[in-house]
């Protein structure tokens, strides 16, 4: 659905972005995550062929952004960081003004607005003007345009950006829903966790450069080279983690805020044994599990030691 090919954009001597390659497909939800002025929506305004650049391709469900830009455009749903909404309007007037925009005539359109004002849960708000929304509201009214011509592809820049977090949660299910439809979309943030609990790709982008583009599972194995285990028992504990310290397959044991933390030697996953083994010498386990690791500490490990210049 989205392919870019060495895409690079320069300012004088300066990179915007740098050789970006992607290669998304239908239904991808893809987390572009980096900090303010790091390269996400100079890389999305190019995708929307709404910037032209340096060097480089892209391609939206085949179609390239230099010989058919007008049906890229057709394809894709174009959500800024910052957008305006017509004060005097109401909400129902402003998406059937942009409906009649992308030629929606008649019956349809008024079923089309509809529609979208129940997918994105402003229906009681239909008949409020439009600069009366909260901010949620405001940002749940443009992803409802940017529906308006049911476009393959979405391109949303930071539309969780200023949200509360009722709002935000709001926004991350319907953006979970519309994956499900089989809609592709790119979402931008430079907060990790809007993003971490939605996306099935991501990528990391500083300084114009993306440092990681990968599946969110590849990038867990990427980060975890260990089993780490979080164990609790009733009482003994030293006890306990003198014996779990002298298994082979222990690599180190450390007593941390009321629990155990074990961490395994590389390449062991098989740890059935180590319950048993604690129970056998007379303990009451009342914790064991394997220590999950979060989208958030991935990005912390995989971008150790980078300094974005915003």
């Amino acid at each position: 659905m989205i392919q870019t090919h060495d895409l690079t954009k320069k300012y004088g001597d300066q990179f915007a972005i740098r050789s970006i390659e992607l290669n998304l497909s239908e239904g991808d939800l893809f987390g572009f995550i980096g900090p303010n002025g790091a390269g996400k929506t100079t890389t999305m305004r190019i995708v929307a062929t709404l910037l032209n650049p340096t060097w480089g391709e892209a391609y939206v469900c085949g179609h390239s952004i230099y010989t058919r830009p007008r049906e890229i455009r057709r394809l894709v749903g174009y959500m800024p960081d910052f957008f305006g909404v017509y004060d005097d309007m109401k909400v129902i007037e402003y998406l059937e003004f942009f409906a009649a925009a992308y030629r929606i005539k008649g019956a349809a359109r008024r079923r089309r607005c509809n529609e979208l004002l129940e997918i994105v849960d402003l229906d009681f708000k239909r008949d409020a003007y439009a600069n009366t929304l909260s901010r949620g509201q405001t940002q749940r009214l443009g992803l409802a345009r940017v529906l308006l011509h049911d476009p393959k592809v979405l391109l949303l820049d930071e539309p969780l950006s200023g949200l509360d977090p009722r709002a935000r949660i709001g926004m991350r299910n319907l953006l979970r829903n519309l994956g499900q439809m089989g809609k592709t979309i790119i979402v931008s943030s430079h907060i990790l966790p809007e993003l971490a609990d939605i996306c099935n790709k991501i990528g990391i982008i500083d300084q114009g450069v993306l440092t990681v583009n990968a599946a969110v599972a590849d990038v867990m194995r990427q980060v975890r080279s260990r089993t780490v285990l979080n164990v609790g028992v009733a009482e003994n504990n030293d006890a306990a983690v003198r014996l779990l310290n002298g298994h082979d397959g222990v690599e180190s044991v450390e007593a941390r805020n009321g629990k155990i933390v074990v961490t395994l030697r590389p390449g062991v996953d098989d740890y059935s044994d180590l319950p048993t083994l604690l129970v056998q010498a007379g303990h009451k386990l009342t914790l064991f599990r394997e220590e999950e690791v979060t989208l958030e500490s991935a990005f912390m490990a995989l971008t150790k030691g980078m300094g974005a210049k915003t």
